[in-house]
């Protein structure tokens, strides 16, 4: 078990472009800079691996750990993986890396991670992060509803939400269209879930052009990582 005293966690963002890592403190605050890598060309399990292995070198010490992964988590078995490979499917990363590092390790859905980073715990909260997919979570006065996985929800014309928000929809259909269709998905998402509040994650909320609700706020892409030590408050 990690050291009462130190409870310093490395987090770990996998997402289908790149590999980010920062080690914080107990308090959740960064002892490092963000470290990233592009992720493999052929994401395999291994092959990802391999990769954090090396990335986590780079890194101080740490007693334990937490991964945002991108899909549909079950106490650390991975359940879908749209945007990496097919073999992530049915594989247990928390059981492996456990092995592997000899540390404790926690895995939940990334945009889930995230959420835990920004929200205030207050009434019904929702986080959408825009990146080469489309991550969502759920949360009622701070605790998670486990296995939301809106991007492969049908939505329109036989497409579903990443379709249309993911990095595919915004090379199809561009900026200024992908700036509507998100515009409408919000509104969606508000008729669906009604959320007291909504933040928006991920490395495409920058590209965003058209004014939010003041109950709508931008959050930073760094709460992938910051929200690792959140994880293992609300998973105590």
């Amino acid at each position: 078990m990690p050291k009462k005293n130190a409870l310093n966690t490395l987090c770990i963002d996998i997402g289908g472009t790149g590999l980010k890592i920062m080690v914080l403190d107990k308090n959740g605050n960064p002892l490092t800079e963000r470290l990233r890598i592009p992720t493999p060309a052929d994401p395999t399990p291994a092959k990802v691996i391999a990769a954090l292995d090396r990335l986590k070198k780079k890194a101080p010490e740490f007693d334990r750990v937490a991964v945002g992964f991108p899909g549909v988590v079950k106490l650390g078995v991975l359940y879908t993986a749209a945007n990496l490979h097919p073999k992530w499917v049915g594989f247990n990363l928390q059981a492996e890396l456990e092995k592997r590092w000899k540390k404790p390790v926690r895995v939940a859905n990334d945009a889930a991670v995230q959420g835990y980073a920004a929200i205030r715990g207050q009434g019904v909260e929702m986080i959408l992060t825009l990146g080469t997919g489309l991550g969502s979570a759920l949360y009622t006065d701070g605790h998670l509803c486990p296995g939301l996985e809106l991007a492969h929800h049908p939505w329109m014309k036989g497409k579903t939400y990443e379709d249309y928000l993911g990095k595919r929809g915004l090379k199809k259909h561009g900026h200024k269209r992908w700036n509507k269709l998100l515009a409408k998905a919000i509104q969606q998402t508000s008729a669906t879930f009604n959320w007291d509040h909504l933040y928006i994650g991920g490395g495409n909320a920058k590209l965003i052009n058209f004014p939010l609700g003041e109950n709508i706020e931008v959050v930073s892409n760094e709460d992938g990582l910051l929200g690792g030590v959140a994880l293992w408050k609300h998973n105590a």
